[in-house]
């Protein structure tokens, strides 16, 4: 029989749904824990996200990969509750590089207070991690590390932009595997590594989660275009909002390599729209209309997809089971408005093919423990 499980996932076990949902709860009160404060304006700014909910992904990674192991050991709540933090402190930087007039429903932390209250909130989140972090041992410290750096150097990437020559859709998707993947493959190392599995599963958990990442922000983007709810718990208002303001997604990447490999006016003329017309809403609207309809948007579809696809095929050394079985079915979660005839690869004639095919080549491995 399958139930209804966290995020909407259907898990075809119930004792081990009520498990999960047990640890979620858990965890939920590990996090109201770490983040309250002697100063009651710290505990106001530090729960102000947490309080405002979210499909809590990294978490529920976190005890389904406890799963390949004793999903009952002491250190795989905490583990959890690390994760979740650093994401949410993550959020609060997020805040004041992009701007963000909103997060998880609530207002950001810089658009209720000041940008010096969003980083300082983040960093006392970064510290409750860090304090929890410690108690889980050395290999869990040095594992953590070593995603924030990911994190950070995508962060950094995003930035910079693309240097020299370097294709910007492998530029972008090598943002995506740090910025985002990096905490989500982590999830499952720390789940691994706190419920003994062995450096096999951890290592197929740690791809699984980078490949996961990657294809939630890509369905982000094309969802970004389509005006429906975001995957990653960042609400979206109307059509466009990441590329109003001036984030160039996938599917706008996909659109200039099109101009560029056509020629086509018509193409150049919607990109320099997208790019500087935002301020005119009516002629901004109709180029939203018109990059709806165009194939750069099926090309951005199809490579949500299929990565959602690899981290699928990631799986493939863990045992079967309803941890595995609910790792799977996060994958057709993030893609479900993938196309309902999905290609082997992109086509060859497509213009924006070998990006894609260069960019996944060279996704690096996540970091070995």
């Amino acid at each position: 029989m399958t139930l209804p499980g966290p995020m909407g996932l259907s898990m075809r076990d119930r004792a081990a749904e009520a498990e999960v949902r047990a640890g979620l709860a858990e965890v939920e009160a590990g996090l109201l824990a770490a983040t309250k404060s002697d100063v009651p304006f710290i505990t106001e700014a530090a729960q102000r996200l947490v309080r405002a909910g979210g499909k809590r992904l990294r978490p529920l990674l976190v005890l389904l990969a406890a799963r390949f192991g004793d999903p009952e050991a002491p250190g795989v709540v905490p583990s959890a509750v690390v994760v979740e933090l650093t994401h949410l402190a993550t959020l609060h930087h997020d805040d004041v590089l992009d701007d963000a007039e909103a997060r998880r429903r609530a207002p950001g932390t810089d658009a209720h207070w000041d940008n010096s209250v969003a980083v300082l909130t983040g960093d006392f989140l970064f510290a409750r991690a860090s304090h929890l972090l410690a108690d889980l041992g050395p290999e869990a410290v040095r594992i953590q590390a070593d995603a924030f750096r990911q994190l950070v150097t995508g962060q950094i990437l995003e930035t910079a932009g693309p240097s020299g020559d370097r294709d910007p859709v492998e530029h972008y998707l090598e943002v995506l595997a740090g910025r985002t993947g990096s905490l989500i493959a982590v999830s499952g190392r720390l789940g691994a590594l706190a419920s003994g599995a062995g450096p096999e599963v951890a290592g197929a958990l740690a791809r699984y989660g980078e490949l996961l990442g990657v294809a939630c922000r890509l369905a982000e983007d094309v969802l970004d275009i389509a005006g429906a709810g975001g995957t990653g718990g960042v609400p979206r208002g109307r059509p466009g909002t990441t590329l109003r303001e001036g984030f160039a997604t996938l599917p706008l990447l996909y659109l200039r390599a099109r101009a560029e490999a056509t020629g086509s006016d018509e193409d150049r003329e919607l990109c320099d729209l997208l790019t500087t017309g935002r301020a005119d809403e009516p002629r901004y609207a109709e180029a939203l209309r018109r990059l709806r309809a165009h194939p750069a948007l099926d090309l951005a579809r199809v490579a949500a997809a299929r990565y959602a696809d690899q981290a699928r095929t990631a799986l493939a050394p863990l045992p079967a089971g309803a941890a595995r079985g609910a790792l799977e079915d996060l994958c057709d979660l993030v893609t479900r408005g993938r196309p309902a005839s999905l290609p082997a690869s992109l086509p060859a004639s497509s213009p924006a093919s070998p990006p894609l095919v260069a960019a996944e080549q060279r996704l690096p491995e996540p970091a070995q423990p």
